[in-house]
């Protein structure tokens, strides 16, 4: 049986080989679109869960992962912004507030009758005073493309004051629940997940670790 994550986002994949699994990518056919009146956590629990199913439906006898995150701000969805000045609006927006990061793992099979899914929270909370470090920020582009317009694994880390919760999670995968849920499938993870955590090996993870 053969690991299929369904995610073509490299950050996941980088995350998921930090557990020393071989795995397949395969890219889900699943369109994300929100449902009016469910909750956030409940959006990104359905959009992980939908992803593993669109390709456990191609791959049978594999086991599949699905993952996604979600940013919420005051109980609503922030998105992924259109533009550079909707990534500036965003950004002004959540400099010195705190918002919360929610990424979903989702676990599926055909064949062995498998499907779950369990999410985690982060809270982020951004510097306050950011004028000259959100123009250079906008200057390398790296907010397009990215909910809530910031990576914390690249430059947009200079951006948040701090975090509370698995840095992984605001990543993109939680590791530890990813790691939780292969296992209890009984399929083998080769590294030790504490040990992981004590290493902490990806681009500013030991700078916002608890």
């Amino acid at each position: 049986m053969q690991l299929v994550l369904a995610s073509t986002s490299a950050r996941r994949s980088e995350l998921l080989a930090l557990l020393g699994l071989s795995f397949d990518v395969c890219s889900p056919t699943f369109e994300e679109q929100p449902i009016v009146g469910l909750s956030p956590l409940g959006q990104v629990t359905r959009f992980a869960l939908e992803k593993a199913r669109s390709v456990a439906q191609a791959r049978p006898h594999d086991l599949v992962l699905g993952s996604d995150t979600v940013i919420e701000l005051d109980g609503r969805l922030l998105g992924k912004p259109l533009d550079l000045r909707d990534a500036r609006a965003t950004l002004t927006r959540l400099a010195g507030r705190a918002h919360h990061v929610h990424s979903a793992v989702a676990l599926c099979s055909l064949v062995r009758g498998i499907e779950s899914v369990e999410a985690a929270t982060a809270t982020v909370h951004m510097k306050t005073d950011v004028n000259q470090a959100l123009e250079r920020y906008l200057a390398t582009h790296e907010s397009l493309g990215k909910a809530g317009a910031y990576s914390i694994q690249g430059l947009g880390g200079d951006l948040i004051e701090r975090i509370d919760g698995d840095y992984t999670t605001v990543v993109g995968l939680p590791v530890k629940v990813a790691a939780r849920l292969l296992l209890s499938a009984g399929y083998p993870v080769p590294r030790d997940v504490e040990e992981l955590y004590q290493r902490k090996p990806y681009p500013n993870w030991s700078r916002f670790a608890a």
